[in-house]
């Protein structure tokens, strides 16, 4: 069975590009009790889960991911807080859930939600700016936003950018994109109408709004967009050509320099000067706290 991938809301969850892609599981749950009785399920049926939460969730969720972590007592959780905007997070779950399927260990597919990341572009229109403040805004921004009829558009990832709409233009990405739009109140037409031609998208589709994105963007007149890769065949180069290390501390496979189920840093490779021989660098370097899948 694939890795599971697990959001916080079902609102997270989007619908899958094609028959293969796993559906995403809602974790944490009502109880405490559901909670740990759905987790142990899914490790007995996926053999690892990878859990991704936005940053301005609720610190109750994040306490009880963290409680059914620490009493099942297992090393097949990965919890991952991502800096993303819900609509952002929603497509990088179904990213990670494209790549479930294919013959990547659950350390590279943990590892790598930080590596797709960087190539989503998050962004809302907003009908006022006044309430962000997970993206640098001017005191001429927020005082315009307060003029009747204003619109901003905002970038959060993968840099931060705020423009004021019909005067500049929101830069986009350079590579092939599908563009996810989720409208809120009021409805408006210019994501699609004016964004997706400019970013020379190759694909638009509409999808609910996320319960969270209301907090996250500061105001419920908006309109979120996400934008990301979406062939899995891209996706699959794309992490497959990421040089794959072993974390030191519990065994299992990473790229980048952190790993996504223990969080342990990728240590810096021995100086020259410590004198150690390759053999004792070997050594130390296999040493694990927990042995490969225990649980």
């Amino acid at each position: 069975m694939p890795t599971a991938i697990a959001v916080t809301s079902p609102d997270l969850v989007l619908p899958p590009h094609d028959r293969q892609t796993p559906p995403a599981v809602v974790q944490p749950l009502d109880t405490l009790e559901s909670s740990l009785t759905g987790m142990h399920a899914l490790i007995e049926q996926h053999g690892y889960v990878i859990s991704l939460y936005p940053s301005s969730v609720s610190g109750d969720v994040t306490r009880r991911l963290h409680t059914v972590r620490s009493v099942l007592e297992s090393d097949r959780i990965a919890l991952l807080g991502i800096d993303l905007p819900p609509l952002g997070l929603a497509l990088l779950a179904q990213q990670l859930r494209q790549l479930s399927v294919c013959d990547f260990s659950p350390g590279v597919l943990a590892s790598s939600a930080r590596l797709l990341a960087h190539y989503i572009y998050a962004g809302a229109l907003l009908g006022s700016v006044a309430g962000l403040d997970r993206v640098p805004v001017s005191l001429k921004s927020h005082a315009k936003s307060w003029m009747p009829g204003a619109q901003f558009a905002v970038l959060a990832n993968p840099r931060p950018q705020l423009v004021r709409v019909g005067q500049e233009e929101l830069p986009g990405p350079e590579f092939g994109t599908r563009l996810l739009v989720a409208a809120g109140q009021p409805p408006s037409d210019w994501v699609t109408a004016e964004l997706a031609p400019a970013w020379r998208v190759q694909g638009v589709a509409t999808v609910p709004l996320p319960e969270e994105s209301a907090r996250w963007w500061g105001t419920s007149r908006l309109v979120e967009f996400a934008a990301g890769l979406y062939d899995v065949s891209v996706l699959y180069q794309l992490v497959s050509s990421v040089r794959r290390e072993e974390c030191h501390w519990c065994g299992l496979e990473l790229i980048g320099d952190r790993c996504g189920f223990c969080a342990a840093p990728l240590p810096p490779p021995p100086s020259p000067s410590q004198g150690l021989p390759a053999t004792a660098v070997r050594a130390a370097s296999s040493v694990r706290a927990l042995p490969r899948g225990a649980t």
